[in-house]
């Protein structure tokens, strides 16, 4: 099967990859005792599955070196956000990154967000 990078993350492959991002470099093992911390019921067996996908999908890099093979990233965290963010900018704004910011401000942001964005701002004046 030939990879395909063009292919965007699930949500369940996305909460596997900001696992690997933490841990780095990870065995499907490791992987799995960090995601049973916050979903206990989550099997062996569907990490084993997501992960196998996630590598067809271009998602993850494994290395066949050692017995337990080592999956990694195949993208870096905020290159993948960058992309999903231009996506969903696209898609749903209609380009526009103006209506994107102006519909997270309206609710989706704490005070100390609102308060970190505008000291972000500030400096950019600078």
């Amino acid at each position: 099967m030939t990879k395909n990078t063009s292919r965007k993350p699930t949500a369940a492959e996305l909460d596997l990859l900001r696992l690997i991002w933490q841990t780095g470099p990870a065995t499907v093992k490791e992987v799995h005792q960090a995601a049973i911390k916050d979903r206990p019921e989550l099997s062996y067996a569907t990490v084993l599955r997501l992960m196998q996908v996630m590598h067809t999908k271009g998602l993850l890099n494994r290395d066949e070196e050692q017995r337990s093979h080592i999956y990694a990233a195949a993208q870096a965290q905020d290159s993948l956000q960058t992309n999903l963010l231009k996506d969903l900018i696209h898609k749903a704004f209609s380009g526009s990154a103006k209506d994107l910011v102006m519909a997270a401000l309206r609710g989706h942001v704490s005070k100390e967000e609102r308060a970190e964005i505008q000291k972000l701002l500030n400096e950019e004046k600078k």
